[in-house]
């Protein structure tokens, strides 16, 4: 049932298009392992062997850290609709923040948002597709605008300010480097 792919192809890539929310696997040196949802206008194919995603603000920041620590990471999509698959992409990000040099380069792929927080580049080094049959058939409702709302309201400085007491260290005490001083 699983397949095995050396490169995101046009149907992975459709695929991942359609979906409206992608799950995030990361893991530090030790300590907890994150797994995140992630929704919104945030990820983009770059091409066959790599994918681009859009952080935006939220209550922690432990993908950065386990990503600083150790690149590994995997980004899920699953198919609620019709269609049953699970696609899985496995290799090894980067976290870049806007004061990196690729930062304005890539911030332009995503709409604007004033929690842009990071921005995580990965190379990708196997996609594995299975069947998906056991994933329960939900409908689509639509997008949530809260984390917008939030954001917008507060404004940029405000974020940032957010970034400093909520954002600088991760469950485990490790410093996110979201910041510099």
């Amino acid at each position: 049932m699983a397949k095995q792919f050396d490169k995101i192809e046009q149907a992975h890539s459709e695929f991942i298009k359609k979906q409206h929310v992608f799950f995030v696997a990361s893991a530090g040196k030790d300590g907890f392992v994150s797994l995140s949802p992630k929704g919104m206008d945030t990820f983009r194919v770059t091409g066959p062997n790599s994918i681009v995603w859009l952080n935006l603000t939220g209550s922690g920041n432990e993908t950065s850290v386990n990503v600083q620590e150790n690149c590994r990471m995997t980004v899920m999509f699953c198919s609620f609709d019709k269609e049953p698959l699970v696609l899985r992409l496995y290799g090894t990000a980067q976290v870049l923040h806007q004061r990196d040099s690729e930062w304005p380069g890539l911030i332009k792929m995503f709409p604007s948002y004033t929690g842009a927080r990071q921005i995580f580049k990965m190379n990708v080094q196997l996609v594995l597709t299975s069947c998906g049959y056991a994933v329960p058939l939900m409908e689509f409702k639509g997008e949530r605008d809260l984390l917008t709302k939030w954001t917008d309201a507060r404004g940029r400085d405000s974020i940032e300010k957010y970034w400093r007491e909520k954002n600088t260290v991760s469950l485990d005490g490790r410093p996110t480097n979201i910041v510099k001083d």
